[in-house]
């Protein structure tokens, strides 16, 4: 069999690190002052909650930043992890996906970030009529042998939403599309939660609820039509939680690609890894035959 020159493996090599550095880039984005520990650092995430809206780019910039954070092809249903940031006052914006930078963007607005506080930036509506909206996430601990869970309402297909458990307490009752209720404070464990509207589909979705952990639930219209509930876990003992994890159990339905968007360039980078060490044996294999 005919070997290929050994300069291709070296360029392949080189496009592995390139994407490597790359996605690495994308995933750390402008270096923030946050090592100087938590009491001196607010929480910002960026979410995609309007249904009928491509996939947009997010851009993240203080008034200071020599360029902004960017989030390239955010989709609907894509909430990241918490971004530690220095207090003061933050610049998001969100453009068509691979529009250039230099494009007037769709929708513009501002966070003002305070020491201990956390907060998330949606972009909430129709694609009529979109808007980006500041909600202030309540992080503290619940009461001590409780959880505490909100209703994040993203879905189009049932514009008033119920939300009851099973044998249970009524969670939210009424909650209009594009808008999110205060957060309730409810017995820890497994629960069974019922989903229904008015002119809607409604489901079922089973949610295991941590004492002392902080939720949203976040109600999404499913691609293959009805809803979808994806439960979040935002923070436990008063404290964020790193990596803004999706908990197991909550919608049966939730897809992967809608885990917190920083994971993916994260898996990107690892491929890249992977690929440059295997590039990397046939190269040494090849010398010495």
């Amino acid at each position: 069999m005919r070997m290929l020159p050994t300069i291709v493996p070296r360029r392949l090599l080189a496009g592995a690190g390139a994407l490597l550095l790359g996605t690495t880039l994308a995933a750390v984005g402008v270096p923030t002052p946050a090592s100087a520990g938590a009491d001196t650092v607010g929480y910002v995430r960026l979410a995609h909650l309007s249904p009928d809206t491509p996939a947009v780019d997010v851009y993240l910039a203080a008034p200071d930043a020599a360029k902004p954070r960017v989030f390239p092809g955010v989709g609907y249903g894509v909430v990241s992890d918490y971004l530690e940031l220095a207090p003061g006052r933050y610049a998001v914006a969100m453009r068509e996906a691979g529009a250039p930078a230099s494009d007037p963007p769709v929708l513009t607005t501002e966070v003002a970030v305070t020491s201990g506080d956390a907060y998330t930036v949606a972009g909430v509506g129709r694609h009529a009529d979109l808007g980006l909206r500041v909600l202030d996430d309540d992080l503290s601990a619940p009461t001590e042998g409780r959880a505490k869970v909100r209703v994040v309402q993203a879905s189009v297909r049932t514009p008033v939403l119920d939300v009851a458990a099973a044998d249970g307490p009524m969670i939210a009752n009424g909650v209009q599309f594009a808008t999110t209720t205060d957060y309730q404070q409810v017995e820890p464990g497994s629960w069974r939660l019922r989903l229904t509207g008015a002119g809607g589909p409604s489901t079922d979705t089973e949610v295991r609820l941590t004492g002392g952990a902080v939720y949203s639930l976040l109600v999404l219209d499913a691609k293959q039509g009805g809803l979808t509930a994806e439960l979040r876990r935002d923070a436990e003992g008063g404290t964020v939680v790193p990596a803004g994890g999706v908990d197991t159990g909550a919608g049966g339905t939730a897809a992967a690609g809608r885990r917190a968007y920083p994971r993916v360039a994260g898996g990107l980078a690892a491929a890249a890894v992977a690929v440059s060490l295997l590039l990397w044996r046939r190269r040494r294999r090849r010398t010495t035959w």
